[in-house]
């Protein structure tokens, strides 16, 4: 599918962090990537610079967020325990909805954990992938709901509180190196490991970056200005979104036309 020619010049916030994440992986990388943002930013790096990256996911599938087109399915526990657990994972690509200044993930809950506000997803496999890739990078949009002083409840540990404790407490991953949203870059800064705006995209500005954090923004002495995105890059991603939603509408297709007479005979084999 084509992307008309005349909207290559604009973009959204999404593609740019979308792009900015695909950006940092480098060939023969070995990706343990999440859905959604995660999973659109390896696979447009997989269609553009580095091609042959490997892309696990925790579902099973390798090189393919669906199982019909993904290159290879395994069990779930040799996804952790030959990937994961061995060493094998280059990159963790996770999301989040909230994190904090030592990049510490909450997937949980949203308020108190007895009475939420909101109960999401939860933990699936984000804690291991956390404590054993070698080191993870994090997408998520900005603003104080997501960039909070105090996470609601701690999925998914990043660098606890700083200052090395996560090296002390032995955990074998290096660790948040990079977060990406839909405003900045920033990385852990050395020594205190607090998170660090390092680079902003054109037209957002340091002060809208404070703005939508939620606690004292640590602002490296030089912050770079990303650069926009390319017209290849915005093509390749707007034509994965389009592949990705007609497989996914296809797949949920083909399950509504399941004649109900499978469900029972499936039903009655159990």
């Amino acid at each position: 599918m084509n992307v008309d020619s005349t909207s290559l010049n604009k973009y959204t916030p999404d593609e740019m962090m979308t792009i900015a994440a695909a950006r940092l992986i480098w060939p023969r990388c070995v990706c343990f990537v999440g859905i959604g943002v995660p999973s659109a930013a390896a696979n447009l790096a997989r269609l553009t610079h580095a091609p042959d990256i490997v892309l696990i996911y925790e579902s099973g599938a390798i090189d393919g967020e669906l199982a019909e087109t993904a290159t290879a399915i395994v069990p779930l526990p040799e996804i952790f325990s030959y990937w994961l657990q061995a060493g094998r994972i280059d990159v963790g690509f996770l999301g989040a909805a909230q994190i904090d200044r030592f990049g510490n993930l909450n997937t949980t809950v949203i308020g108190g954990y007895g009475k939420p506000k909101t109960r999401m997803p939860g933990a699936g496999g984000a804690p291991e992938i956390a404590h054993h890739a070698k080191q993870i990078f994090v997408v998520l949009k900005q603003s104080p709901r997501s960039f909070v002083a105090k996470l609601d409840f701690c999925t998914s540990a990043g660098f606890l509180n700083g200052n090395g404790e996560r090296a002390r407490r032995a955990i074998p991953g290096a660790g948040p190196q990079v977060v990406i949203t839909d405003l900045g870059v920033f990385k852990p800064a050395a020594g205190s490991q607090e998170l660090t705006l390092v680079a902003r995209y054109e037209n957002v500005s340091v002060d809208k970056i404070r703005e939508a954090t939620g606690w004292p923004l640590t602002v490296a002495d030089t912050v770079d200005i990303v650069a926009p995105p390319t017209a290849d890059e915005l093509r390749v991603l707007r034509d994965l979104h389009k592949r990705t939603e007609i497989a996914h509408a296809s797949y949920a297709h083909r399950l509504t036309k399941t004649p109900p007479v499978l469900f029972e005979q499936a039903r009655s084999t159990a």
